[in-house]
């Protein structure tokens, strides 16, 4: 602002002002133009200390290659930090022209190198992409999550793709201003008019739909969105505004946002979008998700996974907690006699789990689907990959699963389920929109570390109790019905520009909106953690969660192994399961097709992915 001010107080008719610097000796990088030729000025001032710089400077770089300048660049550094402020490592993949090999073909696509890098430290290995990019790791051998240097031999490397290129929107009624909390829209093409849709939150009327480059039509979703809202107009589309078919054209690696602008038909002004009478299986939400993957299901076959199936939510990142997970996923398996159906949260999946997940569901006869959703850009981002995925844990639940999905348990992958989640799954939440568990009171020696007994956690729940979220159920009709998402999302953008805000997002967040958000509490035998609950009330747990103990800071391996006797013998079958795994692979006989066998059904299905 204070440099907008001064260039603005200039005389307008000069084309050019020039500002001398009264000293750059030690405090400036100067990049020399060729001489004889027209170059252009630059001037940057940068904290080299910072996240912003280390975009800046290779970008700085490319373009001395492209452009003659002039450059200089001046330290602006902070002349007291109590800490660094910068802990990673960065690389610009950008290039400043096409490269070719000797023999005129193209060279592989842009590295990003990391050389002479400290060996001692424990490194986690990100990926910064456009907003409007999903991208996903395909090929490596390597833990991303925990890269220790001084225990590998030559180099570590990792291939990405990129996947899908979003197309994102806002949408508003234009009678009220507000958006259509709720309003459901369909992506496809001429022939195949629904291949992906979406619900348009109420932050903002945001709403995003996955796609890959080429011409889209959008549409509202056949049922009551199309029944009582008619699209008004639309803008940053290609088609004129006032055409009932909008057009979207992805012919670049840009972001793509769109505006739309619905108006209710004369005859529904005064019906509810979301009221109770709405039948999810009338039309096909289901059905979109065909792109490639599936061939569909019909309203009685999606009522039968609705009645007959128990949806198990789950995240992990990390070869770690892929082996919690997939003992978690046994340990599922071993106790519950209803059919199971998996859901991954994909954005963060190692290639290997991606890979051994398939047999390992042939093997023992579940379902599993990938979802994945990009983090809104207007939504406070975080930047540690931990905080991301407890952000994913909680904040975007409403448009995460499909409508077909009413009800699903979320578990913990370091958890141990010893019940039928049949029980779980069938739970009365008496009205609320999800359950927790709360933690426990009964291990007496842990009360220094109950912050939640003191303070402002005493004050805010006022008698109630602190729920932990290694388990939880949702329902997610009520959880659309009454907004959960878009309040949980607006809390959030309030309360993470505070950095000594939500510690525990995933769990802080939830707990803090339950004024506004009710929580049913779960029975606590539903959840037995060392850290919290005695020693007595363990026979009667019907899962176990391997919670971190601040007091003793035991590595959860070691805790597993004391504290579950199965987990050794789960460990022990999923390790034979995987030595079959690589054999069949390695003699070309593995059972490599993406398919699933339904329980009810004869027959292999291929497995949907969101």
């Amino acid at each position: 602002m204070k440099v907008d001010a001064l260039l603005s107080a200039q005389p307008k008719g000069d084309a050019r002002i020039e500002y001398q610097f009264f000293e750059d000796r030690h405090s400036a990088i100067k990049l020399t133009p060729k001489e004889g030729e027209t170059y252009f000025d630059v001037v940057a001032v940068i904290d080299p200390v910072t996240r912003e710089s280390q975009r800046l400077a290779p970008l700085l770089l490319v373009l001395t290659q492209l452009i003659n300048m002039n450059l200089r660049v001046f330290m602006n550094c902070q002349s007291k930090l109590s800490d660094m402020p910068l802990k990673s490592f960065y690389r610009y993949v950008l290039e400043p022209e096409i490269s070719f090999t000797s023999d005129n073909r193209f060279a592989k696509g842009p590295i990003a190198k990391f050389l002479d890098m400290p060996q001692s430290p424990l490194f986690t290995l990100n990926l910064n992409t456009p907003e409007s990019w999903m991208v996903e790791s395909v090929r490596t051998p390597y833990d991303l999550d925990n890269i220790y240097l001084e225990e590998v031999d030559g180099i570590v490397a990792a291939e990405y793709e990129l996947e899908y290129l979003l197309l994102e929107g806002h949408c508003y009624d234009i009678t009220t201003g507000q958006p259509p909390r709720g309003l459901q829209f369909t992506l496809g093409t001429s022939t195949n008019p629904v291949i992906v849709d979406t619900i348009v939150m109420a932050n903002l009327g945001y709403f995003q739909l996955k796609a890959n480059p080429g011409a889209w039509i959008l549409r509202l979703r056949k049922g009551r969105s199309e029944d009582i809202y008619r699209i008004y107009s639309h803008d940053g589309t290609d088609s004129p505004p006032d055409a009932g078919e909008v057009v979207v054209v992805l012919n670049n690696f840009k972001s793509k946002i769109i505006k739309v602008k619905v108006q209710k038909k004369t005859d529904m002004v005064n019906e509810d979008l979301l009221s109770d009478g709405t039948n999810e299986n009338e039309s096909g939400f289901w059905d979109s998700f065909k792109w490639g993957f599936t061939g569909g299901q019909s309203t009685e076959a999606a009522k039968q996974d609705k009645d007959d199936i128990i949806n198990i939510f789950s995240v992990a990142s990390g070869h770690l907690y892929e082996r919690f997970l997939r003992i978690m996923m046994l340990s599922v398996l071993k106790n519950t006699k209803t059919p199971v159906k998996f859901w991954f949260l994909k954005n963060y999946l190692s290639p290997t789990f991606k890979e051994f997940i398939p047999y390992m569901a042939n093997k023992y006869n579940f379902q599993y689907e990938l979802v994945q959703y990009k983090w809104p850009r207007w939504l406070h981002q975080q930047t540690e990959k931990q905080r991301i995925i407890w952000g994913y844990k909680i904040l975007f639940l409403d448009v995460l699963f499909p409508l077909v999905v009413d009800k699903f348990l979320f578990v913990d992958a370091d958890q141990i389920v010893r019940t039928d989640l049949k029980e779980l799954r069938d739970f009365n939440l008496d009205g609320a929109p999800y359950g927790y568990t709360p933690f426990c009171d009964s291990r007496k020696e842990m009360d220094g570390y109950r912050f939640w007994k003191s303070g402002y956690w005493a004050s805010h729940l006022a008698g109630r109790k602190y729920h932990i979220s290694a388990l939880y159920v949702v329902d997610l009709k009520k959880f659309r019905k009454i907004a959960a998402g878009d309040r949980l999302r607006g809390q959030y953008q309030g309360l993470s520009q505070d950095p000594n805000s939500l510690s525990n997002l995933d769990q802080d967040l939830p707990n803090n909106m339950i004024h506004q958000v009710p929580i049913k509490s779960l029975p606590q035998e539903w959840l037995w953690c060392e850290t919290w609950c005695d020693d007595a009330s363990k026979k009667r747990a019907k899962t176990i969660d391997l919670c971190n103990n601040p007091m003793t800071k035991e590595p959860k391996l070691e805790a597993a192994v004391r504290i579950v006797p199965e987990w050794q013998d789960y460990d022990q079958e999923i390790k034979q399961l995987q030595i079959r795994f690589q054999k069949e692979k390695e003699a070309g006989v593995l059972y490599n097709e993406k398919m699933t066998k339904e329980p009810h059904q004869e027959g292999p299905q291929k497995h949907e992915e969101l």
